[in-house]
């Protein structure tokens, strides 16, 4: 099998009932990543989605497993689960992913109801099945923006074969209440209300796959963290950094995928915004090329990340190996820079004091407390993708 039906196997094990199960009939499949990353050249802060790429090596960032069952009710109705462990900031957890029941309509429409992924990014529909793309770490400069992966609802998938390629619409709607959120050095409840997401997608044989996407949700959190005020008061308990109350963040993406067996390339731009705050909108984008050379592939990423406060950019370097047509070895070096202002860290993490030090610096025009400086790394990972 090629590797690029091993890719659209990859897809469908991930997500969406596109492996027709019978009444009575069952699927079992599966999909994980072992493997291990480590920080050189950064020793104030942590790096990651939450947190996890430290100057040690450490295995609780990239490796992940999950185990998937999908099982037909009816001919046209199944219902699938997914159970495994998966790394939560400093530990492990243990339990059901997405679980869903999906009704296929006909040949071109499924109506889906339960736990289900949110159409939010490109990759959003194998987030967890690192098989299914080049890298290890997903360029953190687009996929950290957006921490919530799932939402309880309901979506609708169309697809439609037309002369120039297959279009796939995607909506979706429903709530995601009490999701971990991580923020300065900890985890908080994150609520995410009126979820809506959609998106379509132009699938051609010779100039690769389209993607567009829209993402909104009403926000409801307070970011808090014990801070001392300044030396030698006491502490203050629950001191809050952020509040959202009910403001509606958007997020809208632009995505391009091409495989053609030898040549790949991805490309990816978004736009983060919260309502009413236009001007501190965060824009980021990537761009990927790879080359297969048998069962290497060689590939090169440039991310860059635009907040109000500086830039982030970073360059990937890696170099894959297909040790089965189901199991791929990985390894990557990542440099990643910030620039453009002392409080610009973009993806690296700064904890509660860290952070109320360098608002203070900032808003005293550097009278008092410590900003948190510019800050650059190299990133070193390395492990297994593999599906079953």
């Amino acid at each position: 099998m090629s590797k690029r039906h091993l890719l659209s196997l990859a897809v469908c094990l991930a997500s969406l009932p596109a492996l027709a199960v019978e009444q009575g009939e069952y699927q079992i499949n599966g999909f994980g990543t072992v493997g291990v990353t480590h920080m050189g050249g950064e020793s104030d802060l942590d790096y990651g989605m939450q947190g996890q790429t430290t100057d040690g090596w450490r295995g609780d960032q990239l490796s992940k497993l999950a185990v998937q069952l999908r099982y037909g009710i009816t001919d046209t109705l199944s219902v699938t689960g997914q159970l495994g462990p998966k790394p939560t900031q400093d530990s492990w957890e243990v339990g059901p992913g997405n679980l869903y029941l999906a009704w296929q309509a006909n040949d071109n429409l499924t109506l889906r109801g339960g736990r289900l992924g949110t159409p939010v990014y490109m990759y959003s529909e194998t987030l967890n099945v690192g098989f299914s793309y080049p890298w290890l770490r997903l360029p953190e400069e687009v996929y950290s923006l957006v921490q919530v992966a799932s939402h309880d609802g309901g979506d609708v998938l169309y697809n439609r074969s037309t002369d120039i390629g297959t279009l796939s619409f995607q909506v979706a709607g429903g709530q995601a209440i009490k999701r971990d959120y991580y923020a300065v050095d900890d985890t908080h409840d994150f609520d995410y209300r009126d979820v809506f997401a959609t998106s379509l997608a132009l699938s051609t044989d010779n100039f690769g796959t389209f993607r567009v996407g829209y993402a909104e949700a009403d926000l409801q959190t307070t970011i808090e963290s014990d801070i001392q005020r300044a030396p030698g008061l006491p502490i203050t308990p629950n001191y809050a950094l952020s509040t959202y109350d009910g403001q509606k963040g958007k997020f809208t993406s632009f995505g391009h995928q091409y495989d053609n067996g030898t040549w790949l390339s991805a490309a990816e731009a978004v736009k983060l915004s919260v309502e009413n705050n236009e001007e501190a909108a965060t824009n980021a984008f990537y761009i990927m090329g790879g080359r297969r050379f048998g069962d290497y592939l060689g590939h090169v990423t440039y991310g860059q990340l635009d907040e109000p406060s500086g830039r982030q950019v970073s360059m990937t370097y890696g170099l894959n190996y297909s040790i089965t047509p189901t199991v791929t070895l990985k390894g990557e070096y990542k440099r990643v820079d910030t620039s453009q202002g002392d409080e610009s860290i973009g993806v690296f993490k700064a904890n509660g004091q860290q952070t109320y030090n360098n608002g203070v610096y900032q808003k005293t025009n550097g009278a008092a407390g410590v900003p948190l400086g510019t800050h650059d790394a190299d990133i070193f990972s390395v492990g297994v993708d593999f599906i079953f």
